[in-house]
């Protein structure tokens, strides 16, 4: 089972993405983390900088459409399996280009796939 990166990682609890990273957790997932502001959640590091890391299995995203560019061509070279859209998140320019590199591209909420054993 691949690591799980969020980004758009966040250390304020009443983010959506702060409760992902502890539910994926909680289910045994390994995350990574990338957000605006470098932090520790949960003795998780926040990167801020693009990393080069390995074996992400899925990527899911707590950024607005209009921040997602300077991350398409990173996300594509993880070559994650699929990449989660979280609502708020969506973005047809980017979903295309996912599924042109052989990326699943999901419009889902990372939180209720879990809950649901979707995951």
């Amino acid at each position: 089972m691949g690591k799980t990166l969020i980004i758009g990682a966040s250390s304020n609890p009443e983010r959506y993405s702060y409760l992902a990273a502890q539910r994926l957790l909680a289910y045994g997932y390994e995350i990574e983390l990338i957000g605006l502001r470098k932090d520790v959640i949960f003795d998780q590091v926040i990167d801020t900088e693009k990393k080069a890391f390995e074996d992400i299995d899925t990527v899911t995203l707590y950024l607005s459409d209009k921040f997602q560019p300077e991350y398409y061509e990173y996300i594509i070279s993880l070559n994650p399996r699929r990449v989660i859209f979280n609502p708020g998140t969506e973005n047809a320019e980017f979903e295309k280009l996912l599924i042109q590199n052989d990326i699943d591209a999901q419009e889902a909420c990372t939180l209720v796939l879990l809950r649901t054993g979707q995951y």
